[in-house]
């Protein structure tokens, strides 16, 4: 089947060769101008770090016109380096250069433009593939656009390719089965085309792939730069019948060019200056084996022998000598006069690369879009709903049989205290479960923030609010409803819901607090490590395992900075206020002494105040962390690392 689509894919780009022949090609023409991008570098031991700045391009140069462009060299080249330089995708504090569209200066919103295809894949794999190009759709393209021409151009893209039959499939997650990997490849680029750029970057689009899905994947390619859109890619080692699609070529060699000009010119380029590719070699793999000094390629060049072993001592001097022979031939000669030409006119002025990115819809319809697909992930994808549910109901189950029934009487003071307490940090603990709520999908977000998809602000309510109604809200109710009437807390009506408040309230903040620390991090596991830590530290301070008004005054403050300690401080309120232990001793008894008769004497002790402002004030401090552990979320998402 997959032999057939590429025959008629092949029959699709000779025939769109052949109408556009004589037709002016309508993509922009991207010229680089001595481009050269450093990093620094922290190097040395930790008493002694030194910085250092590491040349990752040097000096490039060239032209990238309308048709398939392609950017090769070996691991560690600085293929991707450059695709993103040229996409406006760097960070540009170590940028120096000019990047010009169709000679101007590149717009400061270039990126937002132009479509960008990611080597990892980065669509919502619970949708479908119309879904996520009705999303794209939604998001980038103009509010002009009625909604109905939005569909159709849909509909007409997915036709273009070769999708119909799997458009309403979803795309697939790790638990769910998808489409294929073609297919998902193509769903990407077809995320960025919903715009109709004039340039298109891919970084590495066949990785993954079998070499016929490749093939595939690069002749659709072919055939959009044959109807004249601009396409640049980075790719490894092609197979030559990929090769063979390239209109445009440029050879890296530690961020250093050692060809740059017509992909069918490479070949007799690198036998004019001693390499020579054998008749049946791919010349992609002969080029990578030129530029890593392979001694199969430079056995067969023209040099002698004594020089053939000198150059294979070092890869520095192939290096070099690559470099030498591509500064003086005619392909960079004829490049610099092209670029002289394009720079002809401009006026004379700094150059300063900034990042800026615009959008096309209101904050109302980015927040409408994004809020339907977040809820929409996760109605389909139950898993981490149902288990938190589940979880949720086992614990009040057992919190609920192991105090069962409490009495009124001075053992139901200890029960009433333990069930408080676990109830408060079990709070606080399964919030932890939303440490992955940024981590998850961060190179989706990235990518799509930095595209103009949608504002930060919306993108975090919609996590937010998701969040918060799903696995928050609705769990912590659950677990009251259980719980309270299982353990035979105070049975009125207020007391309840003040307890279903409070208890709900402990669940926003410890999920605040867990964003907060995980909203910067990558990796779950160091995140859950670092949460771990503080609840423990909060609940010592809570109030159970140490007697608050007995800690030494100079750690006494660290209770102000503990969750458990304002939900426990607010449920022993609501419990037990108004309760007596000792009502079923006989007026004539004699009470032991230090028995506690009065729930508010129990209070007392604990260095509860039980007034109506010390009551409430716990709430507000409840609400006043959870404002600024948010606000810490959302500052370290804003200042996030968006270029590399």
């Amino acid at each position: 089947m997959l032999e057939e689509e590429v025959k008629m894919e092949a029959v699709k780009i000779n025939t769109s060769k052949d109408q556009s022949a004589g037709l002016q090609r309508q993509g922009a023409t991207v010229s680089f101008h001595n481009v050269h991008y450093k990093i620094k570098q922290a190097g040395g031991c930790l008493c002694r770090r030194k910085t250092t700045c590491k040349d990752i391009l040097i000096d490039l140069n060239g032209i990238m016109k309308p048709g398939l462009n392609a950017i090769m060299g070996a691991t560690g080249s600085g293929k991707s380096s450059f695709l993103d330089v040229l996409a406006a995708r760097k960070d540009p504090s170590g940028l120096s250069g000019e990047v010009l569209i169709d000679g101007a200066l590149q717009p400061p919103n270039f990126k937002c433009l132009s479509g960008y295809v990611v080597q990892d894949d980065v669509v919502m794999g619970t949708l479908t593939v119309r879904e996520n190009f009705s999303f794209s759709a939604a998001l980038r393209l103009p509010s002009s656009i009625s909604q109905a021409e939005k569909d159709q151009k849909v509909d007409k893209l997915i036709q273009e390719l070769g999708l119909g039959r799997v458009a309403d499939s979803r795309v697939g997650t790790q638990l769910i089965r998808g489409i294929s990997g073609g297919e998902r490849k193509r769903t990407n680029i077809g995320m960025e085309l919903i715009i109709n750029p004039s340039v298109l970057f891919l970084d590495e689009p066949t990785t993954g792939l079998d070499a016929s899905t490749a093939n595939f994947v690069l002749m659709l390619l072919k055939r959009m730069a044959n109807s004249g859109r601009t396409i640049i890619l980075s790719i490894h080692q092609p197979r030559y019948s990929i090769y063979r699609l390239f209109d445009n070529l440029t050879l890296l060699v530690n961020g250093k060019q050692v060809y740059h000009g017509p992909a069918q010119g490479a070949i007799g380029y690198f036998s004019d200056i001693g390499y020579t590719c054998e008749p049946h070699n791919n010349p992609a793999d002969f080029f990578l084996d030129v530029i890593n000094g392979d001694s199969a390629a430079v056995a067969l060049s023209n040099v002698d022998r004594e020089d053939s072993d000198s150059v294979l001592k070092s890869r520095q001097v192939i290096e070099d000598k690559l470099v030498d022979e591509y500064r003086s031939s005619s392909f960079f000669k004829q490049t610099k006069a092209d670029l002289e030409k394009i720079v002809h006119g401009k006026p004379t002025r700094s150059y300063t690369p900034t990042r800026t990115i615009t959008y096309n819809t209101s904050f109302v319809t980015q927040f409408r879009w994004v809020l339907k697909r977040t809820f929409h992930n996760l109605l389909l994808n139950p898993q981490t709903s149902i288990a938190q549910f589940a979880v949720t109901l086992f614990l009040a189950l057992v919190v609920g049989a192991i105090f069962f029934n409490v009495q009124e009487d001075q053992s139901g003071i200890q029960n009433r205290f333990g069930a408080l307490f676990f109830i408060v940090v079990n709070q606080c603990f399964s919030s932890l479960s939303s440490a992955e709520l940024f981590i998850a999908e961060r190179k989706l977000f990235i990518h799509e923030s930095i595209s103009g998809y949608y504002r930060l602000s919306v993108y975090f309510f919609s996590k937010i609010l998701s969040d918060i109604i799903t696995l928050r809200t609705i769990p912590a109710m659950v677990f009251t409803c259980v719980a309270y009437f299982m353990i035979g807390l105070k049975p009125t009506v207020e007391a309840f819901f003040l307890f279903m408040f409070t208890v709900t309230l402990v669940s926003y903040t410890g999920t605040a607090m867990a964003l907060a620390i995980s909203a910067d991090q990558t990796v779950v596991a160091i995140a859950n490590i670092f949460m771990t830590i503080t609840c423990v530290f909060m609940m010592i301070f809570a109030g159970l395992l140490v007697n608050l008004p007995s800690i030494v005054s100079w750690l006494a403050w660290l209770k102000y900075l503990s969750i458990p300690r304002y939900g426990l401080s607010a449920l022993q309120v609501i419990e037990f206020k108004g309760l007596d232990f000792c009502r079923g001793l006989n007026s004539s008894s004699i009470i032991p002494p230090g028995t506690t008769c009065r729930g508010e004497d129990f209070l007392s002790e604990q260095g509860v105040d039980y007034s109506d402002w010390g009551f409430w004030q716990n709430h507000l401090a409840l609400g006043v962390m959870t404002f600024c552990f948010l606000t810490i979320a959302y500052l370290k998402l804003r200042f996030i690392r968006k270029f590399t």
